[in-house]
Order: structure tokens, then C-alpha cells, then sequence
């Protein structure tokens, strides 16, 4: 048995790769060089080029830009009209974002389970937690996986919901050959640097209702608008009057993230199609490896993978899940965990939320490592990353 790097071992690598990382080319800096040379670098023509392209690439009537992920989750539960009283339904294993959202409004998170080999959220556990009080559902697409968009759709229609997908892992995705941006009442992006395409921080709202596009404007600049359909004084003093009707956010994206985000979205497809091939080498690897479980996919998923995660089965290793993350870390493949359940946090504990309360989530996320996965990531390096697994894994397995 070949000794283990943590242990004295040669490692399978000399460099340390990490699970995700931007993919900048040249091409990209000029694109914001040429912002930041030109008059407008923040609220300029790069946005509104931004918002027309992300909604002809999704299929959505509109799309809003925004400072990140979270705004973009925030801006769209301000437009669903949560407030005290309400809850909203969604996933314990993401990114904290998912649930605060609800939260930055006064509404309560409610958390459903998740399908055990999928690891999206479950309609059959969304439909058991609905109340009186739901109003609306935070459905992540995990991984980049859409989630089963026509149950979810379902349930949102018969119990007069509001659909809110959070795709931050999933632009590029299809559902049943639908572009993800298009399909819920709101679909929002998140373009931080690990995302397939980046505006270094950056976010995105899609929707096809007109009503909640205007909600959305201005709950992401102020709640102030320089519409004279909006207005209150009509006619008013000139071209400089404004006013503020509700209360907002400054949410906005700068012109050169836009110039960035323009940059990186002529590159999505070509990303989508190397993290595809990244992830078909991986499947193939593993999914005979004793020891580690890999994740499922609907047949409706067109997947472009933000996340290529194992699930150690601990029940066939003789380690602890810190200990494999130790030992591919001394392999120089530092790996990643997505994510700790949200309600075990500090912040929700105090909250009265107990551990227990999704308990296939609570299983799942036991055993789960995100390993590298972008799209400039080599042949030599995907190979290093399952040459590591394996040899983990053969150290370890009874």
C-alpha cells in the first residue's frame, strides 16, 4: 500500500490546486481597462448591455444586475412582498444567503429536506412543511443541478407561492431544454470568482413578470426612480427630480463588473462544455470506487457543474471525513466543504432552530468534499485529482 503524503509519502502532486478559481484571459482585462479608460465606470451602458444579454441568454423578458448573490436573493424577496409573519421554504445545505434572505425581511426560513442522492431540495419535504403562513420557496439548484423545477412549479401554482430559484451555482443550465433564468417567478445568479463566469462580485435577477422587473429596479437603487409614471408631483421641477417611494438598496453593479460579466458570458458555453468533460472523467473514476458515493442527476438537468463533490461512506473508510480532507490536502489537492447545514449556525440555533430537523441533510453533509473543478484545470491535474482520491481512499477503505 503506497504510504500517504500526511504521513511521509511522495505526493501525488508538487503544487497545491484548490476547488475552484476565476478564469481570467486577457481578453477579459481589456474589457474592463477599456471601462475604466471611457466616462462611466459605474452605473453605464455596460450595465444595461449586461441586463439585455443575460436575459436573451436565459430566455427571461428582464434581468436586473447587482452588487452579489445575496442582493440578488435580497432584491428578490423585497419583490415577493415577504415581511413579518411570513415564512419561506428552502434548503439546509447552501450557503447561508438562501435562508438570510428570507430573514433580511422579517420572514421566517423554514427548512425541507433534501433528496438523499440528488441533493436538492425534495418536494414531497417542501409540500409536508407548508403552512398558512408560507408565502414563498428559496429552491437551490445545488451543484448547478436544476432542481425538480416542474414539482416545484406545482406546488408554488396550488398553494399560490412564490418561486424563488436561487441559481447561484447554475448558469448554463437546462431544464427539459429550458435555459435556468426563465422558469420560476424569479431566478437569481450569483458571478462570484468561483462561479463559471465571474464579475469579480457580482449578481443577477431573471424574471418574466413586468410587475416584479419594476420591484425588483428599485428595491436594488434606493427605492428611487426618475419614472414619471412612478412619480407622486407631476409635473414636476425638471430632468434632475427624483423621488424615492419605497425603501431600497444601493444593490447596483459597477460598469466595469458589467464589462467583466459581458466578457465572461461570450465564454460560458465554452466553460459549460470543458467542467462537462472535467466531470464525465471524474463519474467514470468514481463511480465504482468503493468507498465513495457520487451525486445523481434528473434526466430534465443540462448541467453546467459549478461543483463536483464525493460523499465519503464512512461506514466503508476507517477515517474520519477531516482526516480524508487532511490527507488530499498533504496530496496538494486542496478540497472544500459545501456546505455546513445552515440552521446549525450560531445565528439560527439562538433562533430556536435544532439539530434533527432535516435529517437526510444532516446524513449527507456528514460525508461531503468538494474536489477542483474549473474549467483550466489540465489533463495532468484532473488526473492528480483522482490519482489522489484513490489513493485515499485505498489507504482507508477496510
Amino acid at each position: 500500500m503506497e504510504k500517504l503524503a500526511i504521513f511521509g509519502g511522495k505526493p501525488v502532486r508538487e503544487t497545491k490546486i484548490y476547488y475552484g478559481r476565476q478564469c481570467i484571459g486577457e481578453d477579459d482585462i481589456q474589457a474592463v481597462a477599456d471601462v475604466l479608460r471611457g466616462p462611466f465606470i459605474t452605473c453605464g451602458p455596460k450595465v444595461a448591455e449586461a441586463e439585455r444579454k443575460l436575459a436573451e441568454y436565459t430566455g427571461a423578458k428582464h434581468a436586473v444586475v447587482c452588487s452579489n448573490g445575496t442582493a440578488s436573493l435580497h432584491c428578490a424577496c423585497i419583490a415577493a412582498g415577504l415581511g413579518p409573519g411570513d415564512e419561506v421554504i428552502t434548503t439546509p445545505l447552501t450557503f447561508a444567503a438562501s435562508a438570510n434572505c428570507a430573514v433580511y425581511c422579517g420572514a421566517t426560513p423554514v427548512f425541507a429536506d433534501i433528496d438523499p442522492e440528488t441533493w436538492n431540495i425534495d418536494p414531497v419535504s417542501i409540500r409536508a412543511h407548508i403552512t398558512p403562513k408560507t408565502k414563498a420557496i428559496v429552491a437551490v439548484d445545488f451543484t448547478g443541478q436544476a432542481v425538480k423545477i416542474k414539482e416545484i412549479r406545482q406546488i408554488c401554482d396550488e398553494f399560490h407561492l412564490v418561486f424563488i430559484e436561487d441559481a447561484a451555482h447554475a448558469i448554463g443550465t437546462a431544464y427539459n431544454g429550458r435555459k435556468v433564468g426563465s422558469l420560476a417567478d424569479m431566478t437569481c445568479f450569483s458571478f462570484h470568482p468561483v462561479k463559471t463566469i465571474t464579475s469579480g462580485e457580482g449578481g443577477a435577477i431573471t424574471t418574466n413578470s413586468e410587475d416584479l422587473y419594476k420591484k425588483l429596479v428599485l428595491a436594488h437603487t434606493h427605492g428611487i426612480t426618475h419614472e414619471d409614471e412612478l412619480m407622486e408631483e407631476a409635473p414636476h421641477e425638471g430632468p434632475w427630480y427624483y423621488e424615492q417611494i419605497s425603501l431600497g438598496f444601493n444593490y447596483r453593479m459597477t460598469d466595469f463588473q458589467a464589462a467583466l460579466l459581458l466578457s465572461q458570458l461570450g465564454k460560458l458555453e465554452s466553460f459549460k462544455q470543458r467542467r462537462a468533460e472535467i466531470v464525465k472523467k471524474y463519474n467514470e473514476a468514481f463511480k465504482d470506487l468503493p468507498g465513495i458515493i457520487i451525486q445523481k442527476e434528473i434526466p430534465e438537468s443540462d448541467t453546467c457543474r459549478h461543483l463536483y463533490i464525493i460523499r465519503l461512506d464512512l461506514d466503508k473508510l476507517t477515517c474520519t471525513r477531516r482526516q480524508f480532507f487532511d490527507a488530499m490536502s498533504a496530496e496538494n489537492v486542496q478540497c472544500q466543504i459545501h456546505y455546513v447545514p445552515v440552521y446549525w449556525f450560531p445565528f439560527y440555533k439562538h433562533r430556536g432552530y435544532e439539530k434533527g430537523l432535516c435529517p437526510v441533510a444532516e446524513n449527507v453533509y456528514k460525508g461531503i468534499m468538494s474536489i477542483p473543478l474549473y474549467p483550466s484545470l489540465t489533463e495532468e491535474d484532473t488526473d492528480n485529482v483522482i490519482e489522489a482520491v484513490k489513493k485515499v481512499v485505498a489507504y482507508y477503505f477496510e
